[in-house]
């Protein structure tokens, strides 16, 4: 299993729930990794949204996941992840956009 330290990831759970969480720092032979900014994906009234895993946890928290409760991980895809920083530093990303001249 590979991770690449601050690239924004879907895992998902064996439990069959998505965490997205960007990864700080990958012990995968301690069975570990350290995340950050951890939210669930989550049905909503306009459709799927992003929620927090854990909401009594300190908003700065390193967060250990354990590997082992992981069924399958890929990173985000793009528009998701804009999502994801959007939400979770409230930083508005533009879109992409091609200008014609």
């Amino acid at each position: 299993m590979q991770l690449t330290i601050g690239q924004v990831y879907t895992f998902k759970l064996n439990s069959g729930e998505e965490l997205i969480a960007k990864v700080i720092a990958a012990q995968i032979g301690s069975g570990y990794a350290t995340i950050e900014n951890p939210v669930s994906v989550a049905p909503g009234p306009q459709g799927m949204g992003l929620v927090p895993s854990m909401f009594t946890a300190e908003p700065d928290a390193e967060i250990q996941l354990n590997i082992a409760s992981v069924s399958i991980f890929a990173l985000t895809e793009d528009s998701v992840k804009m999502k994801y920083i959007e939400a979770t530093t409230g930083i508005k990303i533009p879109d992409k956009k091609i200008i014609m001249g």
